[in-house]
């Protein structure tokens, strides 16, 4: 028998009041009236934490042992219903998705009504109709096996509902998704298996059932509700929305929560006494951290106060987030019952860097992703090294991506590339079209050769991943269609984003939850951050397709009935907690930041019923005392990190910045090249070296006559650009550039050889040991060109794109020693240096020499003695570079000058 349904107010006395019902004059009486053994009857509660509320709630209207009801979960329930022989089995929701979504592709005419640019676009739309379509079998189901033609009925009484000339002009997409629904429809879907289940057990009825439930009844429940009553005792409770069940305050700010009956004699009445709500406080912060750090605080002084059960309603995310930080960088655990997408986890981001390295085919950033990734081959041993082996080279050579080019790159560091090409090597799998079940095949198979699959399994998260990868494989078995891996991808990608992330908790005491998650639940203390407009209510799912009208007359929820619901649970929420704190930023960006209008209308009835208004929340954090620490300018001594190698630019920064050079030359500090796609002056640079390398050697071994040496350079100028052309078109800018210096520069290379000098190497490199008294280093580097003359004397020559009259101004400061520490380092000595413009001036260029070279070589050598040798003996490495330096210097964040 189906008995009227208990209502109970929504009080933190909903429990309590509920076990003295229960057993007074209800079921549980019925079934022992010496309320010892009250297994005979089946209790079906919201959740399990409902079922710890009831059990301690008996137990403390009994004071006595007892043996408690059997209560469970309608889910635990159905789990534990065997299944029969004939039974339809479910079909999973993403074969469901994927089969809806391989029919949408088919029609382009459906791509256009659903403004879907690629077939990827339709996979959320397929997700979103599934979720429309479980609704329409929830209102429906039971109707349409009483009456095949009930859907029809009912959908022809809902356009009725609508304006004649809105139903003329019902939406293509409105049919469309009434038509697919129909479609699908059949005995394997999820909810008409739940629905077939749950009357089984309602045939099988062989207890009185109690069934509490934090809301109405739907359709299909309400139809269980019927067949169990028709078997055996039956008893709802819900909680009572009546208008003498409702704090009056709640009632008259909100009368929309009322149930229809009595609510407007209630309103019309107006007889009873406003009272402000004990316990229930605002807190206005000015800034996001400032509310975190509230909120924070609030909760640490609740445990402080003995609080054991205490809630973060996380009306906004992002507060409620920093306020987790927060708390456990105090050593307190915060259980999130919200849960955080699978998608935003690292282990996620693991496997999109791996798909985003296959869909790019090996772009920088996202290959560098990957590499960087802890679940990437965790047990190399080098694997570090060899990262940064490829992260050094592809910005060296401005790689920005591509199998070849990466490869390329890593021509000379053999172990870095034996890497990457067994990334490459999985990456060229994900090819072709295949069915679900061998794409997730295919990219297991990749994670278990990287040496990702078990690392992932080993982290939580992580094991989740995997978990949803199996599963995945195991629900698509049955989807036979073919599919790409972009949407491979995609599909993978809305599962993670879908999915929730599921922590191990064992402290409870803070609890993070959404505010439909504190249903009939009993706090300590709730602390709600968001309380604001933007926030509060929170935004609704969109009732895509059906207008309210349409969706009222089928069953289905409307905007307003959401958000009846969603002010319910909040008026619930301050009638139940002894104390609850609403927090909210008063500024945002600069702009005032309403708070909720839910708490303005509680507000003004207070104010209007002469009550005092919600009293304001402050905190007090301890003060925390600092000790001033001035910055000096740093001076490290460091002679056990003496370089044993020295170049030019190595020299020439220890002369800038002592500590630039213990940063960058002793420490290895240096800054890391920028990808761009566009060609820098240093690529420049480059091609210019390899142009007059390759043009002066062949000059040089092929005796080429002048007449023939414009159009030689002229080719092998177009050798090099083509190659730099085919990476980037930007390229062309600095191709003509060098176009027109051509004839400049072969007027003076000319002139120079008529002078009586001969070009004898280029780009050649160089080692050589500089000794003194008590020390020793070895000086290195590259010189851009030798020549010599008839006399047997040598002059070195570095070419510079930049004009003449500037370098000649750079030899006259005397402060770049470049063209002296290579005639040092030369193996035979050196009589000469120039800086060679690679840049015209009035259409010519030309050379900057150095004067009284010699003299410069030995000057320099001696500096370096000195300077290596102090170091050796603890000189210190003070930061006492100009600010020209400065204004370029990699490591000024670390010397921090300007703060002392």
């Amino acid at each position: 028998m189906l008995l009227r349904p208990l209502l109970i107010p929504p009080s933190a006395d909903f429990w309590p009041v509920l076990a003295h019902s229960l057993l007074e004059n209800g079921p549980l009486a019925d079934a022992d009236p010496q309320l010892r053994d009250l297994s005979s009857v089946r209790v079906v509660v919201p959740g399990f934490v409902h079922a710890q509320h009831l059990k301690a709630a008996l137990a403390t209207c009994l004071g006595r042992p007892f043996i408690p009801p059997r209560i469970t979960t309608m889910s635990a329930w159905l789990s534990m219903l065997p299944p029969e022989e004939h039974e339809a089995v479910a079909t999973p929701g993403s074969e469901r998705m994927m089969l809806l979504y391989a029919e949408l592709r088919q029609h382009a005419w459906l791509k256009k009504l659903f403004s879907a640019r690629r077939n990827t676009d339709l996979l959320p739309l397929s997700q979103m109709l599934l979720t429309l379509f479980d609704e329409l079998t929830t209102a429906l189901l039971p109707s349409m096996q009483l009456s095949p033609d009930a859907a029809e009925e009912r959908w022809h009484a809902a356009l009725e509902q609508l304006p004649l000339p809105a139903r003329n002009i019902l939406s293509d997409e409105a049919q469309l998704v009434w038509s697919l629904w129909k479609s699908q429809l059949d005995a394997s879907d999820a909810t008409a298996v739940c629905f077939a289940r749950i009357m089984r057990l309602a045939a099988d009825a062989d207890a009185p059932l109690i069934w509490i439930n934090s809301e109405a009844p739907d359709s299909l429940q309400t139809a269980f509700l019927k067949a169990y009553g028709d078997k055996q005792i039956l008893l709802p409770v819900l909680p009572d929305w009546r208008a003498n069940a409702v704090a009056s305050v709640f009632a008259r700010a909100w009368p929309e929560i009322l149930d229809e009956d009595g609510r407007d004699s209630f309103l019309a009445l107006g007889a009873s006494e406003i009272v402000t709500p004990r316990g229930l406080a605002l807190s206005e912060a000015d800034s996001l951290e400032e509310e975190a750090r509230c909120g924070a605080q609030t909760v640490i002084n609740w445990l402080q106060a003995g609080k054991s059960h205490i809630a973060i309603i996380a009306q906004d995310r992002v507060v409620a987030r920093r306020i987790r930080a927060l708390l456990e960088r105090a050593h307190i655990f915060v259980a999130d019952e919200t849960g955080w997408k699978l998608s935003t986890t690292r282990t996620a981001a693991a496997i999109a860097a791996l798909l985003d390295v296959v869909s790019t085919r090996a772009e920088t950033v996202a290959l560098l992703d990957l590499l960087k990734s802890p679940f990437l081959l965790p047990d190399m041993a080098d694997k570090a090294a060899r990262v940064m082996e490829i992260e050094h080279a592809v910005r060296r050579f401005n790689v920005l991506g591509g199998w070849d080019a990466v490869l390329s790159a890593l021509r000379d560091a053999p172990q870095a590339r034996e890497l990457l090409q067994r990334i490459a090597e999985q990456a060229g799998l994900f090819s072709g079209r295949r069915t679900l079940g061998e794409w997730g095949e295919v990219t297991s198979a990749a994670l278990e050769s990287l040496g990702m699959r078990d690392a992932l399994a080993a982290d939580a998260a992580g094991s989740q991943v995997i978990a949803l990868l199996d599963m995945l494989m195991q629900d698509c078995q049955a989807v036979t269609h073919s599919f790409s891996f972009s949407e491979w991808r995609a599909f993978l990608s809305l599962q993670l984003e879908s999915t929730p992330f599921v922590s191990i908790e064992s402290d409870r005491r803070v609890v993070m939850l959404h505010l439909n998650g504190a249903r009939l639940r009993n706090f300590d203390g709730v602390l709600m951050v968001g309380a604001d407009a933007d926030h509060l209510p929170s935004d609704s799912q969109e009732t895509l397709f059906f207008a309210n009208a349409v969706r009222r007359e089928l069953g289905l929820a409307t905007r307003e009935m959401r958000q009846r619901t969603q002010l319910r649970d909040f008026a619930e929420l301050l009638s139940a907690a002894p104390e609850v704190v609403l927090s909210w930023q008063s500024q945002k960006n600069g702009e005032p930041n309403a708070i909720s209008s839910w708490i303005e209308r509680l507000q003004l009835t207070l104010e209007r019923g002469g009550a005092d208004k919600l009293p304001m929340h402050h905190v007090e954090i301890a003060p925390q005392e600092l000790r001033s620490m001035p910055p000096v300018m740093p001076a490290p001594v460091a002679p056990q990190l003496l370089p044993r190698k020295l170049s030019a630019s190595g020299y020439n920064s220890l002369v800038a910045c002592p500590y630039q050079f213990f940063a960058t030359r002793m420490l290895g500090l240096n800054g890391l090249d920028e990808l761009s796609d566009m060609p820098e002056k240093r690529d420049y640079g480059d091609w210019l070296h390899a142009i007059l390398k390759t043009y002066h050697e062949s000059v040089r071994d092929l005796n080429v006559a002048p007449a023939e040496r414009e159009s030689l350079l002229r080719d092998i100028t177009e050798k090099v650009f083509a190659e730099a052309l085919s990476q980037s078109a930007a390229a062309l800018g600095y191709y003509a550039r060098w176009q027109k210096v051509i004839p400049a520069y072969l007027a003076w290379a000319n002139e120079r050889e008529d002078q009586g000098w001969r070009f004898v190497a280029g780009e050649k490199r160089f080692d050589k040991i500089l000794s003194w008294d008590g020390g020793q280093v070895t000086l290195h580097g590259y010189i851009d060109r030798i020549d010599e003359n008839g006399d047997g004397e040598r002059a070195v020559l570095d070419y510079k794109t930049k004009p003449l009259q500037i370098l000649r101004d750079k030899i006259k400061e005397a402060e770049d020693h470049q063209l002296a520490f290579y005639g040092i380092l030369s193996d035979l000595p050196v009589s000469a240096a120039h800086f060679v413009a690679l840049e015209i001036t009035k259409d010519k260029t030309g050379d900057a020499e150095a004067k009284n070279y010699t003299d410069w070589q030995q000057m320099l050598e001696m500096q370096i003695a000195a300077s290596i040798g102090a170091i050796a003996q603890g000189a210190p490495l003070a930061a006492y570079g100009i600010e020209r330096v400065c204004v370029y210097c990699e490591v000024r964040g670390l010397c921090r000058k300007g703060a002392w």
